[in-house]
């Protein structure tokens, strides 16, 4: 029971801690979050106890208030921290591989599948949905990249759903905070086994490509074969 209550002491000030750096880093991009949290909880509050007070239950809906007022505080909060973080995102290479990775159960996600020299970058995403692509960079040369991807998939899971998304605020596009609610959103074809034989059969295409033998032929001029260890001593 000591050790339990240790480890709960140790993690409140964690938590407290994480709570705070949250509230800085939504304070940079949202100055007026102080402001909306103390009119969310105060209203809150303020209406609970006048509704207590006209049906004689101060105490009781005062109590209610300050319970429901803690919890619409909160949820504002994490929405607009949400939106800060977006918005703080929004544009930075990589960020779409860090909203593929807080998805959610039920996806198996690889970044970073297919690349330029400009570094637009294609994410992959598997799940009961299908193949997800994921991609990020200039849409004229994105699209290239994904079609090219999606060929290879066509080629290894031709009974698999591919779909495409690019991230962006164009037309056409996706915005970087509505990625996870598009992919969401999409229709569920897969079983559970079948999710799992996509993913082995994906894997087991990046074993091959990482295993390639040597292309057969020739051997180019000043290229010599490392010496075995028998040979030693000769």
């Amino acid at each position: 029971m000591a050790r339990k209550e240790t480890a709960a002491d140790a993690a409140n000030p964690g938590r407290l801690k994480q709570i705070a750096l949250t509230y800085k880093m939504t304070r940079r991009a949202d100055k007026k979050i102080g402001l909306v949290l103390a009119a969310v909880g105060i209203v809150t509050f303020g209406v609970f106890l006048a509704i207590g007070f006209l049906i004689g239950h101060p105490i009781y809906l005062g109590i209610l208030g300050f319970l429901l007022a803690f919890l619409a505080t909160a949820i504002v909060f994490g929405r607009r921290a949400e939106r800060a973080a977006f918005g703080q995102m929004e544009g930075q290479p990589g960020a779409a591989a860090a909203v593929l990775d807080n998805i959610g159960r039920g996806w198996t996600t690889t970044p970073a599948v297919a690349m330029n020299r400009s570094q637009d970058v294609v994410h992959r995403a598997v799940g009961k949905a299908g193949i997800v692509l994921v991609a990020e960079g200039n849409p004229n040369r994105v699209k290239g990249l994904l079609a090219a991807e999606k060929k290879k998939m066509n080629r290894i899971v031709a009974d698999v759903p591919v779909h495409d998304l690019i991230v962006g605020t164009g037309e056409g596009q996706v915005e970087l905070k509505k990625v996870r609610t598009t992919m969401l959103k999409l229709p569920r074809v897969l079983t559970g086994p079948q999710v799992t034989a996509t993913n082995d059969r994906l894997r087991a295409l990046g074993d091959l490509m990482s295993n390639m033998p040597l292309p057969k032929g020739p051997m180019p001029k000043g290229m010599r074969l490392p010496k075995s260890g028998g040979q030693r001593g000769r």
